[in-house]
């Protein structure tokens, strides 16, 4: 089984904030390949399917993000997994928008719901970064992070979220760098 994680921050204010990108791709990903509908588990919730042979156990945690780590722990332990079955989706200030990048480890690079995850698991997951770009001055951060995508990217995003749950299976199937192409040949082929 592989653990799935959708950073983001609970409650309805925040549910178009480019910080939350993390739960959207989850939740684009649970929709396409028909998973349960969501449970409480775990601090957070949790639903369970399949993509192609491998099964998948998505978490979106209820912790906010700065304590994420606490719920990716419980389901870990829960299931008996290792840090190399945890995949996480997170918006990345350092990418472009609707830009995806796919790498195993690393630091945090100021990401808080990364930090905490690396606290409470270790360093050795996948992170899907999903790309925001960067306001431009780091005073100008946190209200960019916490900011709702503007109407004009809302077809992107759409787009965007539905290529990653699109091509999700060469996720499961470890193939990061096929997801990566695959992805940005979607998007591409989009008018």
């Amino acid at each position: 089984m592989q653990l799935w994680v959708g950073l983001g921050n609970p409650g309805a204010q925040y549910a178009m904030n480019r910080h939350n990108v993390g739960f959207m791709a989850a939740d684009a990903i649970a929709e396409v390949h028909g998973f349960t509908p969501p449970a409480k588990k775990f601090q957070g919730w949790v639903q369970e399917g399949r993509i192609g042979n491998a099964p998948i156990l998505l978490l979106k945690p209820a912790t906010f993000m700065n304590e994420s780590g606490r719920s990716i722990r419980a389901a870990l332990d829960f299931y008996k997994l290792d840090v190399a079955d945890v995949t996480v989706f997170h918006d990345e200030l350092d990418l472009a928008p609707f830009k995806v990048k796919v790498k195993r480890g690393g630091g945090a690079a100021g990401q808080n719901g990364i930090r905490s995850a690396i606290a409470h698991v270790g360093a050795d997951f996948r992170r899907v970064r999903i790309g925001i770009g960067h306001p431009g001055h780091k005073d100008r951060v946190t209200g960019w992070v916490l900011g709702n995508y503007a109407k004009s990217e809302i077809e992107p995003l759409s787009d965007l979220l539905g290529a990653i749950a699109a091509e999700a299976r060469w996720l499961a199937e470890g193939d990061n760098t096929r997801f990566m192409n695959d992805v940005a040949l979607r998007l591409q082929a989009i008018p």
